[in-house]
């Protein structure tokens, strides 16, 4: 019952499956043939001040392309340019001042508020405050005073 699992020769001892390479054939080769340039380039030789003669393959610089040259821009086509540049700053100076009176408009709107809440709860608080005797029938007895049904001793 207890016999052990056979697995096929593609799998390592721990059960994972393992991919071997397999060696394709060498394509086979044609010789190669030695191949001459088109053109042999012409050898330059250079005598340097100190009597030194230098040897080399003359190397023809790179010529950069002709710049081709702009057409003129009109006079009135800058004008209308700068115009056209001008008229969008002033339009966006006159958006950042209505900014600035709108929110300067509400600043003080809200200020008029508060100071109407702050003055309303000052007037509340001097009308329904117990401090003082206003109003009633004030009678001393006996160093005490009775103020309409209540005590104060």
């Amino acid at each position: 019952m207890n016999q052990p699992i056979r697995r096929p020769a593609a799998y390592d001892a721990a059960g994972v499956e393992v991919h071997r390479p397999v060696p394709l054939a060498p394509a086979p080769t044609a010789p190669l043939a030695p191949v001459q340039p088109g053109g042999v380039p012409s050898v330059a030789s250079v005598v340097l001040p100190d009597g030194r003669v230098v040897t080399g393959y003359a190397i023809t610089p790179a010529q950069p392309e002709p710049i081709a040259t702009k057409p003129g821009v009109s006079r009135a086509a800058v004008n209308i340019a700068l115009g056209g540049v001008g008229f969008l700053a002033v339009c966006g100076g006159l958006f950042l001042l209505t900014a600035f009176i709108t929110a300067l408009t509400a600043l003080v709107t809200q200020l008029v508020i508060l100071a109407a809440v702050l003055f309303g709860g000052w007037v509340t608080v001097q009308v329904f405050s117990a401090r003082g005797h206003r109003g009633g029938t004030t009678v001393n007895i006996r160093k005490a005073t009775f103020k309409r049904n209540h005590f104060h001793g």
